[in-house]
């Protein structure tokens, strides 16, 4: 009887241990899952903040590459483009350029037996530079080349307002001298000289300025746009259509009429001449037949 007891004593021991190791791994695994589910909190957040970062130096970079308001800089383009039909591309161009307020300042057309070709200038505001070219890279079949060109001119715009302004107060000082000091006429007339002089060179950089202005303001593209055509050979002589005989003949036929009566003009001393000899020997030859 007691043997059967000890049995089930450890039977029910061995029952609980199991059931208290079962319940144990339960937990860990509770654990496990919610260390788990921490960490990929962290993970995350980690990768926001490193993404916020990436975003935030991208921004700084193109904030960086962007030119400052007080750089004075000319920009220029020189671009050869491949195109269907250069005429109808030539009118999309100038239709994108009135939307940016650039006008075209000149063009010229050529067309031989291998190609059509239309070479133009665009005056275009600077800021809408990039904007002008990217849409023209949009229209086009092929780019051959694209050569685009920065000229800082902000050392000499900086140095000729300086200059501009010493000699501004130079000729205002003149101009008290003038009023107030020169007394004799040779004092005035030095003083006249001296202005003379000053306001020559103040109208030099003020039309200097000018230049650089607009030059920063308004920005250059030159565009060549081409378009191969099938090669023709040319022909050795031209056959002229009825039409165009018939003109070259009314022509030629008005000509002769006009150089007849213009001769006429030159020569009318020998014309009444001719008319007064023919007019007596007639006469004359009326009398003889009479007698």
């Amino acid at each position: 009887m007691n043997v059967m007891l000890d049995k089930s004593r450890i039977k029910f021991l061995i029952v609980l241990t199991l059931v208290i190791g079962f319940l144990g791994c339960s937990e860990n695994g509770k654990n496990y899952k919610e260390s788990v589910e921490v960490s990929a909190v962290d993970i995350n957040d980690h990768y926001e903040a490193v993404g916020n970062n990436k975003q935030t130096a991208l921004q700084s970079d193109i904030g960086d590459n962007e030119i400052p308001q007080h750089l004075k800089i000319i920009k220029s383009a020189k671009a050869r483009y491949k195109v269907e039909n250069v005429k109808l591309a030539t009118r999309t161009i100038k239709k994108i350029a009135g939307r940016y307020n650039a006008y075209i300042s000149d063009l010229r057309y050529t067309n031989d037996l291998y190609k059509k070709e239309n070479r133009f200038t665009i005056k275009i505001p600077q800021q809408h530079f990039h904007a002008m070219m990217d849409s023209i890279g949009y229209i086009v079949d092929f780019v051959e080349y694209e050569n685009i060109t920065t000229k800082d001119v902000t050392e000499e715009y900086v140095d000729i307002q300086t200059r501009l302004k010493t000699k501004l107060e130079v000729k205002s000082r003149y101009e008290i001298i003038l009023r107030k000091n020169a007394k004799t006429i040779e004092d005035i007339l030095a003083t006249e000289e001296k202005l003379r002089i000053i306001q020559e060179e103040i109208e030099s950089a003020q039309g200097r300025l000018k230049y650089l202005s607009n030059k920063v303001s308004y920005s250059t593209i030159q565009i060549d746009l081409y378009e191969m055509v099938a090669y023709t050979e040319e022909p050795e002589s031209y056959s002229k259509t009825f039409l165009s005989k018939s003109k070259e003949g009314l022509s030629f036929g008005w000509t002769a009429i006009e150089g007849f009566v213009i001769g006429l003009f030159y020569v009318w001393p020998l014309v009444i001449l001719g008319v007064v000899v023919f007019f007596l020997a007639r006469k004359r030859l009326s009398k003889r037949r009479i007698a």
